[in-house]
């Protein structure tokens, strides 16, 4: 069993069920899933290159081969033709998804130069934290010389509450460092 999950059964499990009141463990918030996602664009010179190379680099940081994305509709400005590749996204779940959170609050955001904690301004209505993050190399799978270029990732955890308030206290004692709040 994946340490932060095991952490989440024995521990964080039963603290919020006496923190928040709750009269069971369904009612408890939990993780349901992580997205990870990237958008390629239309600038790219050699599109198919990109794609493939972006497929294997989230393929090694996920453990999941990722889904194409098409644009919904067509936007000239952009030079987007509607059906048009545009990203990749992958959808986490199980404990590949327990797996990868443990990567991203104990390996990835430490590494981040001057880290004083992720926001806590960045969840949505739904109860689900968005994390954008600036460069996939910060992931110690990926080798810099093997990458054609930085592109940035997107990354959401999605909880089974609706309360945002709920949703922080579990990232809280599952380990996301938020920054500190000013006083």
């Amino acid at each position: 069993m994946n340490r932060l999950k095991q952490k989440y059964i024995e521990q964080v499990l039963p603290a919020l069920k006496k923190e928040m009141n709750k009269p069971n463990d369904l009612a408890v918030p939990r993780l349901l899933k992580v997205v990870v996602s990237v958008g390629l664009g239309s600038k790219e010179a050699n599109k198919t290159k990109a794609f493939e190379s972006m497929t294997e680099q989230l393929k090694v940081i996920t453990g999941q081969k990722p889904k194409q994305t098409a644009a919904k509709q067509s936007i000239a400005g952009f030079n987007i033709r509607q059906g048009e590749p545009v990203g990749l996204t992958v959808t986490l779940r199980g404990d590949r998804m327990w797996e990868f959170f443990d990567k991203l609050v104990s390996i990835v955001l430490p590494r981040f130069k001057d880290f004083q904690g992720v926001s806590r301004k960045a969840f949505d209505k739904s109860g689900n934290y968005n994390l954008g993050i600036a460069e996939q190399i910060v992931f110690p799978e990926i080798e810099y010389d093997t990458i054609d270029r930085v592109r940035g990732l997107q990354v959401t955890v999605v909880t089974s509450t609706k309360d945002s308030k709920e949703a922080m206290i579990l990232l809280e004692k599952l380990g996301m460092p938020f920054e500190k709040e000013a006083k």
